[in-house]
């Protein structure tokens, strides 16, 4: 039995338009000889009746009196109803096809409500119904516990789903189905020249999706490299394969995939950097405890002697400076700032990537608040007045627009 698993976000169902197009690649694949498990997201995004930032609103979204568990129950209503909407679809154009909630799926996990970490899928059921259907319909997003309670799997909870199902299913292939055509250099949106990758390894796609590239969520390429399933990123309107995301081997004439020095510009906006003074009296051991204890989490992080400098998002921003500033500790927050990242696997010990990195922006006139750098990642912090012109540049000089 060939399987593969395809799953579908919110935009790619969110119509009868859409779906039609999501359709086409299923019945595709069912020609190509394969058994297709679908994965759908809430329909739509945020406005739309049954999208899950909609659902949210109806119990006053942060203001709720809900329990986690409780929100669990709202929030997975949104996956269900796609399931439906999507099953009775194919059922109207003739497909054998039936319909399974997480749970039903064999998808089991933590009690940790709105943020639930899978702990195993029992496929047994799905087996079974896959010797009389061609597609298995799952909603995304959802599992249940030891209690057989509902629980949602946090944001990209239906990617980390597809993942989970394709590595317990010895799938072929995951495909994530989304409105661009794959995983991209940049975003598209601010560089004209961005252009689609061919392939990618599982850490380059991985460490784009952590710092800012919102084509898949990390947590699903990462349980589909622990079995070295192969992901395909494609747009749900365009025939095309989109990118490959594979292991880097190719020993028994699988994929070949080549790390390359750079392999995209990541960013995110909206953050603050915040530097602190420290002496004797207010360490810097105080501080981080502080904000540690008030469950925040901060990016970017330099420690000089005297000093600390951190990152956050704006929202955080008064909070953190509440608690400092309670402690007598001295804080300067600079607002409008962005996190630009060069990700590449083949970073690691190459020299003059980082001079690159210093004379691209000098050029622009663009000055540089902060920097840090890993194996495959280097991070820059600028104005968000520079994102813009930042990030073209960066994709200019390592020239992204060429293969």
């Amino acid at each position: 039995m060939k399987i593969i698993v395809q799953k579908f976000g919110g935009t790619s169902v969110q119509n009868k338009e859409t779906r039609e197009m999501a359709f086409q690649h299923i019945k595709r694949a069912v020609s190509d000889g394969y058994k297709v498990v679908v994965v759908v997201s809430a329909i739509g995004r945020i406005g739309d009746p049954y999208a899950t930032d909609t659902l949210l609103e109806l119990i006053g979204a942060k203001k709720t009196k809900l329990s986690n568990r409780e929100q669990d129950m709202l929030l997975s209503v949104g996956e269900t109803i796609s399931c439906a909407v999507f099953t009775n679809m194919l059922k109207e154009a003739g497909v054998q096809a039936e319909g399974f909630s997480g749970g039903q799926a064999g998808i089991h996990t933590t009690s940790d409500y709105l943020n639930a970490k899978i702990l195993e899928v029992n496929t047994e059921r799905m087996m079974l119904s896959l010797e009389q259907h061609d597609v298995l319909v799952v909603a995304g997003f959802q599992g249940i516990d030891e209690q057989n309670d509902v629980t949602t799997l946090g944001r990209g909870g239906s990617d980390t789903s597809a993942a989970a199902l394709g590595v317990a299913l010895n799938a072929h292939y995951v495909d994530i189905f989304t409105d661009v055509d794959g995983m991209m250099t940049a975003d598209p949106r601010i560089v004209s020249n961005a252009r689609s990758l061919r392939q990618v390894s599982y850490s380059e796609v991985s460490n784009m999706a952590y710092q800012g590239a919102k084509v898949i969520h990390p947590r699903a390429v990462e349980i589909a490299m622990t079995a070295k399933i192969p992901m395909r990123i494609r747009s749900t309107y365009l025939d095309g394969e989109g990118t490959l995301v594979a292991a880097s081997l190719n020993d028994a004439g699988h994929f070949d995939i080549k790390e390359r020095l750079v392999t995209g510009i990541a960013h995110v906006t909206d953050l603050v950097q915040v530097s602190v003074q420290t002496d004797e009296q207010k360490t810097q051991e105080l501080a981080f405890r502080i904000l540690a204890d008030a469950g925040i989490s901060l990016d970017f992080i330099n420690i000089s002697a005297d000093h600390i400098v951190f990152t956050i998002p704006e929202e955080k921003k008064d909070i953190v400076e509440k608690l400092l500033k309670a402690q007598d500790f001295m804080v300067m927050s600079k607002m409008e700032c962005a996190k630009v990242s060069i990700v590449g696997a083949g970073i690691t010990g190459v020299p003059g990537v980082t001079a690159k990195i210093v004379r691209a922006l000098a050029k622009k006139n663009i000055q540089i608040l902060q920097s840090a750098d890993s194996h495959t990642t280097i991070w820059v912090l600028v104005s968000e007045a520079d994102l813009i012109e930042a990030v073209n540049a960066l994709h200019d000089t390592f020239c992204l627009d060429f293969e």
